[in-house]
């Protein structure tokens, strides 16, 4: 085949047969690239911004194309293969093709395409996308998935939001670029050891961007730009947050709340659970359980706390919102069966978040029966959906189907919030989310790893997920400390899972203890907010003398380094960078950090090796080349590039700062 080139502006267009492919400047060093078989392009930017403007250098000679856009260069073929280089050179990412038709590439009689697009019924296509893989190459990013791995390579990847998985699809190479799949159809990547292969199950086009740097710090800042930051943490957002599953009465919150302040404890946030309704979708308190909101806020507030409420999306086909908003359609349908998304305590639909008229309707009514009352963060709940049976075949939304635009739905979700809560006035906007995709972060989406397991096993999980959720994209990123599914606070070996996790939450972006604990008291009621048990006690003082002293000593550290989280913070809003993050955001040249995957650095100046394994007292910490390293605990200063062995008692985590550091830190 031959392709023929021309230009429009600063655009590379390419195009053979029924396929147009655009390769255009989007942001410094960075390029994006579209192509599709339909008669146009979508004209849809997904998780990126507008971009800036670029001067670029595009040359068109016979039958190759280049385009260079600052230390990203695209190399053409006739016969339509892309490579992408940087200023050095050096290969960063070229397609993998196998064919006849073009000799000078790759000459095979294996007929494969480095971009397949298969017609579905429809008119849409299954698209298949592949590179050439470079087996030493190092990926990381890519969201949230409960694995214990850091490294992405030889990883297979659903993309497709589930409770616990938040597929967030950007890679940070080791080879030096970073890679967005701009699509949201569910799909499958496989960074595999003989090709790199992305797949979206219903889609119009092909749509991914790609930026070059010289280091992972520089391609998290152009991304950053691409896609956009979060606004600036709000100050009581840095402390401490008391959550349980779940306080059942407005007394029980409110007694939990003075106890905090009887024992001098800092506290920023509480936060009432799910099921405080009459029915789901309703969005308003059950005065039966909550009689007095507006006092209840308002005691709040004279303690310097901050209530959360929590938000689902589900609307019960009895609720009294229903009627309306089936008629508008503001909910997901289904193609077949029943309509009936979730079964949980009734027969709920999910409002349809894609459908900027149902966004306005849900925001109405949490308005004016929380947000007017004074409630001014939210739980968004629920935020993948949770579907009770994940058949994404059979759910349609207001902008397509859920095979095409499923991953788009907690981005939905919260700009719902975040444009009437800024609409009100409203600045420095933080709310919890359960789930996100590319794009969340500028919505001020604070995203938790969801329903996990409470074990060390799941503590370990949780470190990889909060680093590589940090380098697609999401700084701010939390856990249930101490995991969410069971756990009993008698347990000696969940007591000591529950102290090495709270160690480790004092150095993530958000320190919030949750958790469904054992045993179970009984409902209150029969109806509305007493339909729903409630676990066991999950405050600090929930766990025993000897663990109370621990979490306490850790809860007051966290809130000594609020002056510096404040910094790191207003790095994330303004660059994109990560306040966890991997050894190699910090250390690239060390090639040693890129295999250390049970440490991270929180901000430019804490090095955090948490104990990841029960019973354990002793571990390994290796201290990067390019500093020395002074140990918090102990006061002793090391020399970078060794591996030492630490004690670490169960009150102790090993925690070491840079020797230019000016913070002090005193546990």
């Amino acid at each position: 085949m031959d392709f023929i080139f021309r230009t429009d502006g600063n655009r590379l267009i390419c195009e053979y047969d029924a396929q147009k492919l655009w390769v255009e400047p989007w942001g410094d060093n960075s390029l994006r690239i579209r192509a599709t078989h339909l008669a146009a392009m979508q004209d849809e930017d997904w998780a990126l911004l507008p971009p800036k403007a670029c001067d670029v250098q595009i040359s068109i000679n016979g039958r190759k194309a280049s385009l260079v856009n600052g230390k990203l260069r695209v190399d053409i073929s006739g016969g339509g293969k892309i490579i992408f280089s940087n200023r050095k050179g050096e290969t960063l990412l070229e397609e993998y093709v196998r064919n006849r038709n073009d000799i000078q590439e790759f000459c095979s009689a294996l007929e494969i395409e480095a971009r397949q697009f298969k017609a579905i019924p429809g008119g849409n296509y299954q698209l298949t996308v592949r590179f050439e893989s470079n087996p030493q190459e190092k990926l990381f990013g890519m969201g949230q998935y409960q694995q214990p791995f850091l490294d992405l390579k030889n990883c297979t990847l659903e993309l497709a939001q589930r409770n616990s998985q938040a597929t967030v699809p950007f890679a940070l190479s080791g080879l030096g670029y970073g890679f967005l799949w701009n699509n949201p159809a569910i799909g499958q990547v496989t960074f595999g050891k003989n090709i790199t292969e992305w797949m979206a199950c219903s889609t119009q086009q092909l749509d991914y961007w790609i930026t070059a740097g010289d280091s992972p710090a520089e391609i998290e800042e152009n991304y950053a730009r691409a896609t956009g930051t979060v606004p600036m943490m709000p100050d009581y957002a840095m402390g401490f947050w008391q959550c349980k599953l779940r306080y059942q009465t407005q007394e029980e919150l409110l007694e939990v709340a003075r106890e905090y302040k009887r024992r001098n404890l800092p506290i920023s946030v509480i936060v009432i659970d799910f099921f405080h309704w009459p029915k789901q979708g309703e969005w308003k308190f059950d005065l039966d359980y909550w009689p007095d909101p507006e006092g209840m806020i308002r005691e709040l507030k004279e303690m310097g706390i901050e209530l959360m409420v929590s938000i689902w999306p589900t609307v019960d086909k009895t609720s009294e919102n229903y009627p309306e908003m089936v008629q508008k359609g503001y909910l997901v349908r289904t193609e077949r069966g029943i309509r009936v998304s979730m079964d949980f305590l009734g027969q709920t639909v999910f409002y349809d978040a894609t459908n900027p008229k149902a966004r306005e309707f849900v925001w109405q009514k949490a308005k004016e029966n929380y947000y007017d009352k004074g409630v001014k963060i939210f739980w968004l709940d629920e935020a993948e959906p949770e579907y009770t049976v994940y058949d994404y075949d059979n759910y349609r939304y207001y902008r397509g189907t859920d095979l095409e635009v499923g991953n788009i739905y907690p981005v939905m979700y919260a700009k719902t919030f975040f444009d009437g809560m800024t609409k009100s006035g409203q600045k420095n906007v933080i709310n919890l989310l359960r789930c996100a995709w590319a794009g969340s972060q500028r919505y001020g989406a604070l995203v938790w790893s969801g329903d996990i397991d409470s074990s060390f096993t799941s503590l370990r999980n949780q470190l990889k997920a909060g680093l590589n959720m940090g380098i697609a994209g999401i700084p701010w990123w939390t856990t249930d400390i101490g995991g969410f599914h069971g756990g009993n606070p008698e347990d000696p070996s969940f007591r000591e899972c529950m102290i090495r996790w709270f160690e480790y939450a004092v150095f993530c972006p958000v320190f919030r203890l949750h958790g469904d604990r054992e045993p179970h008291s009984k409902p209150l009621g029969t109806s509305g907010g007493g339909l729903c048990s409630s676990g066991a006690g999950n405050e600090v003082w929930s766990y025993g003398e000897e663990a109370y002293d621990i979490l306490v000593k850790y809860l007051l550290l966290r809130e000594r380094l609020r002056p510096y989280i404040s910094q790191i913070m207003e790095e994330a809003h303004r660059k994109g960078t990560p306040p966890m993050r991997p050894l190699f955001y910090d250390f690239p040249e060390d090639r040693e950090v890129w295999n250390i995957e049970d440490q991270f650095m929180f901000g430019p100046d804490i090095l955090v090796a948490p104990v990841l394994y029960e019973g354990v007292r002793t571990r390994k910490v290796y201290l990067p080349v390019g500093a020395k390293w002074r140990d918090v605990n102990s006061g002793k200063t090391y020399p970078g590039g060794q591996f030492i062995e630490y004690d670490a008692p169960l009150q102790v985590i090993p925690l070491f700062l840079k020797d230019d550091s000016k913070l002090v830190i005193k546990v």
